[in-house]
């Protein structure tokens, strides 16, 4: 059994799923075999519509399905933002239709959690390797101000076609190339994270997610090429991850350290350029500073710490609330993200102890490991480039200062065990800032 059925066996929603050329015209078949023959409707973009929207129209009436008359988002601005959302909702509400987005990430979104919503199954036609959410529970949505991901369900099918990803736009594939990376630290992280006694890894998601990694992200630069064999690649690398976060009910499998970044400054609603920056591009420099605190780490003599003296000076519940105060002074967003984030993750003294005793009393075999699972900085640095994805913060409108303070706010902000929190542990915090932005570091400030 091939490692697609191996997944598809697993996943709570996803049953079927086609990559390779000529994907579009499998739409019909899997409509009918996932739905029955009920109606459709097709959600796009104005760009989308064009490149495969109006294609998949025509091949599912030439199956004989009924097709309503599809949305097509026109705001060249578009972004997942709960408008688009309640619009797309209110026109899905008045059909009895199963929608198929055909799109990337912000199309898939809104169709998955408006389908939810109206407690409706859908499908989507990928047309970008931009992201690894196509097939992820849940949608990341901006409400309110605020990106927030949505509990919903993942697609009961999805196609793509790698001709046309690898055509999509500038930057699309190469945020997917990033977020792609990131996996390589997230495996390192959920690596400590068992060590530490606070989560196991669970062997068939963590499988899902990096065996043939390695090969998905082995030619940056053919990527940046539009070469479609190395375009097919990287999106079965990220549907992969997808369904490994589907199989595991949670992102795990394929979010770490690094992600937080990208969750603290959606938060900030980031902007470069006048544009929304990618996730996968705010998790590519993520993804960087993650692997530079790795590397910290692997240099460092876990065994022989002196874990009594870390112990001694952890902070209490409420010192570390005084501190959050402080750190997110002008905030109050994250400061009560922060609040309630490091509620659920805080351990008191005992609790930290048996942590980093397991880090410690594993750390020549766990360093092996580690050292085995990621890349060097200028690994990472150099793949991003060749991709063409951003390998500076500037180049996504982060400044060193800002990149230094987000780095500060990053052990608050998620309950999940990461590096960031063997690091805080282990009363290294103040030495990795002054590694990664001192005088030498990575991002002088």
């Amino acid at each position: 059994m091939d490692k697609i059925a191996r997944a598809l066996e697993k996943t709570t929603d996803t049953k079927d799923l086609f990559i390779g050329t000529g994907a579009l015209k499998k739409v019909p078949e899997m409509f009918l075999r996932l739905f029955g023959k009920v109606n459709a409707v097709v959600v796009a973009d104005t760009n989308t519509f064009e490149v495969a929207g109006r294609e998949v129209c025509d091949n599912l009436k030439d199956a004989g399905i009924i097709v309503e008359k599809p949305f097509i988002f026109d705001d060249p601005d578009l972004f997942a933002e709960w408008s688009y959302l309640e619009s797309l909702e209110k026109y899905l509400g008045t059909l009895d239709a199963v929608a198929v987005a055909v799109g990337s990430g912000v199309i898939n979104d809104l169709v998955k959690l408006s389908s939810f919503h109206l407690g409706r199954k859908y499908m989507v036609a990928g047309t970008a390797a931009s992201m690894d959410g196509y097939t992820a529970y849940g949608a990341s949505v901006t409400f309110e101000g605020n990106k927030q991901t949505f509990d919903c369900s993942a697609p009961a099918g999805m196609v793509l076609d790698p001709a046309i990803a690898a055509a999509a736009p500038a930057g699309m594939s190469a945020s997917g190339y990033a977020d792609l990376m990131a996996k390589i630290p997230a495996g390192a992280d959920w690596m400590l994270a068992e060590a530490a006694g606070v989560e196991t890894v669970d062997e068939f998601s963590f499988g899902l997610v990096q065996s043939g990694l390695r090969e998905s992200l082995s030619k940056p630069e053919a990527v940046a090429n539009g070469e479609v064999k190395s375009t097919e690649l990287l999106a079965r690398g990220l549907v992969m991850s997808g369904f490994a976060m589907q199989a595991y009910h949670s992102s795990r499998p394929a979010s770490g350290m690094e992600h937080q970044f990208s969750h603290y400054w959606d938060m900030e609603d980031l902007h470069y350029k006048g544009k929304h920056v990618s996730h996968g591009f705010k998790v590519g420099i993520g993804t960087l500073v993650s692997t530079a605190c790795f590397e910290y780490l692997l240099g460092s003599d876990l065994q022989n710490a002196d874990i009594e003296k870390c112990v001694e000076s952890w902070p209490d519940m409420d010192t570390m609330n005084r501190r959050i105060e402080s750190v997110f002074q002008g905030k109050p967003g994250h400061k009560a993200r922060a609040l309630e984030e490091t509620r659920a993750k805080y351990v008191g003294k005992d609790g930290l102890r048996k942590e980093l005793s397991g880090i410690s009393g594993q750390w020549p075999s766990l360093k092996d490991q580690i050292s085995r699972q990621i890349y060097t900085f200028d690994e990472v640095r150099d793949s991003l480039r060749k991709a063409g994805a951003p390998y500076e913060p500037e180049m996504i409108g982060i400044t060193r200062a800002r990149l230094k303070e987000t780095f500060i706010g990053i052990p608050y902000m998620r309950s999940r065990f990461t590096v960031i929190d063997a690091i805080m542990g282990f009363g290294l915090m103040d030495n990795v800032a002054d590694y990664l932005f001192g005088e030498g570091g990575h991002w002088k400030v």
